[in-house]
């Protein structure tokens, strides 16, 4: 069997990956947080509810109604429990909204700003922009504005893509339409720039659907116990102080507002709050950080990675 070649870097990349390494943007290794702390740390909330299955089955609506119920115990309920629990953890988080959402459950996007936390946009009905044109990219990202502001008002906002997927042309446009910063890519665990719009990074190890999401008649394993879950982000988090990153912990309150799991959750945040060495912020606040002190260091640009 021939080995599988390589494809050698495109004139393109090589010209970027030069740009990137002459101005020493992705070659310094140490980011500075606020008051000299060691690290960050934010909590988020992808408040996805019924959307990913009604955008999954739009060509082909189905009457099952079981994953719709079981989706819709995040706006019905866990939600206010995260909530609560932040409430008393004093945690303001950053949670994402699907236009959807907000116009199905304008009383949960009325909590959610009451608490102080920040809202940011989440498409409309949890689009996968690589599926769409520009064009219906750009109406997700209008449609989705509009419905959250026709509830708490028009305010700046960030954006966090439905399942973490990202095109250039999503970027753009996100700029085009003021919205402050993006958090869906991973290329750093701190923040940086991607095609001059600040990204506020997460990662998978730290997203709690991986670990709980689980329908009737899955064929893969069951839902993974609490207390493993947050021992193993305890360690991510030890991990990333040592190396100064960005924690940010994403959740859904369909899969973490429940019971034994929010329990967990509200145990290993009580822990991780008596760390003095944590700047705790939202992903607004570390994008407006980011935008104010590293204007010239960590760029990348998606041209790094399209053809010739």
């Amino acid at each position: 069997m021939t080995a599988a070649r390589v494809p050698e870097p495109t004139e393109n990349q090589r010209s970027e990956w030069s740009k990137m390494s002459a101005n020493g943007s992705i070659h310094e290794r140490t980011y500075r947080w606020p008051d000299g702390k060691r690290s960050a740390a934010a909590f988020s909330i992808d408040f996805d509810g019924e959307t990913p299955y009604l955008w999954r089955t739009r060509h082909a609506p189905s009457s099952a109604i079981a994953e719709l119920e079981q989706r819709a115990f995040g706006p019905r309920q866990g939600i206010y429990r995260i909530l609560e629990m932040l409430a008393h953890l004093e945690i303001r988080a950053s949670v994402f909204i699907p236009g959807w959402i907000a116009d199905k459950y304008p009383e949960a996007v009325e909590a959610i700003a009451a608490g102080g936390h920040e809202i940011g946009l989440h498409g409309y009905l949890h689009e996968n922009v690589q599926a769409l044109s520009t064009e219906e990219i750009e109406e997700t990202i209008v449609q989705g504005k509009e419905a959250i502001e026709r509830i708490i008002g028009p305010r700046p906002m960030g954006y966090r893509s439905p399942s973490w997927e990202l095109t250039p042309q999503t970027i753009e446009l996100l700029k085009r339409h003021g919205i402050l910063y993006d958090s869906s890519l991973m290329g750093f665990d701190h923040p940086y720039w991607i095609d001059g719009l600040p990204e506020v990074p997460v990662q998978w190890l730290l997203d709690d659907a991986i670990y709980f999401r689980f329908f009737g008649g899955y064929a893969g394993p069951p839902p993974t116990n609490p207390q493993m879950v947050t021992d193993l982000w305890r360690q991510e988090f030890e991990g990333i102080k040592r190396f100064g990153g960005l924690f940010l912990l994403t959740v859904h309150s369909w899969l973490s507002g429940r019971g034994s799991r929010i329990l967990a959750l509200e145990k290993m945040l009580s822990k991780m709050r008596e760390d003095p060495e944590i700047w705790w912020a939202t992903c607004a606040e570390i994008a407006a950080y980011h935008s104010q002190h590293y204007v010239g260091q960590f760029h990348v640009s998606t041209k790094e990675w399209q053809h010739d």
